[in-house]
């Protein structure tokens, strides 16, 4: 079964549900290791391994099972992409920007500054060429990439002080790694790089003086609002947020076709669930926030302005030394603005009229 048919089909996971029991009773048995950037702690993000565990154990009845570890378990968040290479396991689940150093292509594997929103990106990843191109970066690491999961439009993060201009951003210590940190490196930020568990007590401590990382429902989890009041929008660096799920191509090579077609069927649907996920879980988590007494502010467009060019000369730096991240960035460059056209017209309009203001 060809990648692009099934995944076309939305009622797919059903009848491979029918299907699959009946391979399932002639294939062999087989454990899987998977692990994840996350703690257990933020059940979303986590809980897109969990869900595509589940999914493959349902739909091969049993015979592909994949028991999934949360970051630190086996190695650090941080080291995922290392794991699946190394053959330390047979699966992550990850997110791209974080392994920029080794490629930095691989921004465009998850989200990149002023980039595609979360149904724009499915559109490129799916139908736009995305895939093919991401794929062809990770095949350098002996991995086969899988969309899985995304948490939408992000928010601009945690401060403990007003941000009201470019001034305001000088010198100020804030946790935003990837693509997003060496554009807030450009205004002015010192950015920071920190695993999840490790953002709180430095916040607390005042090492840093604000951070990032995703949108109410986890940033609520992980406590940012005890220490710092301000919460801006709209991440600008995180339109788009995908998640992937990492397979070594040894392993993959390895598994009956039946068994890869539960892993792409149950992928695909994680790719769905864990943004209606959010959706539902961010709007009553932002008004507990603002109830609690955090300051919700937009960013000045001074700031927005002057970060838009920057990422424009980075992006435009970066591809004319390096042929690699220039064929990807050109690819997702021509596709987001033609989307963006169209968006304009439809989603825009409507939405400009029938959202309320904040």
């Amino acid at each position: 079964m060809k990648r692009r048919s099934f995944l076309k089909g939305l009622g797919v996971g059903v009848a491979a549900s029918l299907s699959y029991g009946a391979f399932a009773q002639a294939s062999p048995q087989v454990r899987w290791r998977l692990v994840s950037s996350y703690p257990r702690s933020l059940d979303t993000l986590y809980g897109g391994a969990e869900d595509l565990a589940k999914r493959v154990a349902e739909l091969t009845g049993g015979r592909f099972q994949i028991r999934v570890y949360q970051a630190g378990e086996i190695v650090p968040g941080g080291q995922v992409l290392d794991a699946v290479q190394q053959g330390t396991v047979e699966a992550g689940h990850t997110y791209g920007p974080f392994y920029v150093g080794k490629n930095p292509a691989l921004a465009f594997d998850g989200g990149v500054p002023f980039g595609m929103t979360y149904r724009q990106h499915n559109a490129w990843m799916l139908l736009g060429g995305g895939l093919e191109l991401l794929r062809e970066v990770y095949a350098d690491f002996g991995v086969v990439q899988f969309p899985g999961g995304n948490t939408g439009a992000q928010m601009g993060g945690w401060f403990r002080k007003e941000i009201k201009g470019l001034a305001d951003l000088k010198g100020l210590r804030m946790r935003i790694p990837g693509l997003g940190g060496l554009v807030m490196g450009r205004l002015g930020v010192v950015p920071q790089t920190l695993a999840a568990g490790d953002i709180y007590p430095a916040l607390e401590r005042g090492t840093i003086d604000a951070t990032e990382f995703s949108g109410p429902y986890d940033d609520e989890k992980l406590g940012f609002y005890k220490v710092a009041r301000y919460y801006y929008y709209p991440s600008f660096w995180e339109p788009s947020a995908q998640l992937s799920f990492l397979v070594s191509q040894r392993e993959w090579a390895r598994l009956p076709k039946e068994f890869q077609e539960a892993f792409q069927v149950a992928a695909a649907e994680v790719n769905l669930t864990m943004m209606a996920k959010y959706d539902a879980q961010n709007p009553p988590a932002l008004q507990r926030l603002l109830k609690a007494g955090v300051r919700l502010r937009k960013w000045p467009n001074e700031i927005l302005r002057k970060a838009l060019q920057e990422a424009q000369a980075l992006y435009e730096e970066q591809a004319a030394k390096d042929a690699t991240y220039k064929k990807v960035y050109s690819a997702y460059w021509a596709f987001r603005n033609e989307l963006y056209r169209w968006f304009a017209v439809a989603e825009l309009g409507y939405e400009t009229f029938a959202f309320p203001a904040v």
